[in-house]
């Protein structure tokens, strides 16, 4: 997939989750936002500031061929 408008325009990533309700998806290494999280008591979880990928609308992405390698439209 390839992000085709935004601040992200022009990456490229895999497609890691699918929101059918929203109608987003989650592509890795696109849209990265910082989450600020801090240690709870019982679960060992990770605090500080954490890095992951948030949903982008589907559409603002497009699939790429495989054969040519440029964005496509799916019909």
């Amino acid at each position: 997939m390839e992000v085709i408008r935004g601040e992200d325009a022009g990456a490229r990533g895999t497609v890691h989750r699918v929101l059918p309700k929203e109608g987003r998806v989650v592509i890795s290494g696109v849209n990265l936002i910082k989450r600020h999280t801090k240690p709870t008591g019982r679960v060992r979880t990770q605090a500080g500031i954490i890095e992951r990928e948030a949903p982008i609308d589907v559409s603002r992405v497009s699939l790429v061929c495989s054969n040519c390698a440029r964005p496509v439209l799916v019909g």
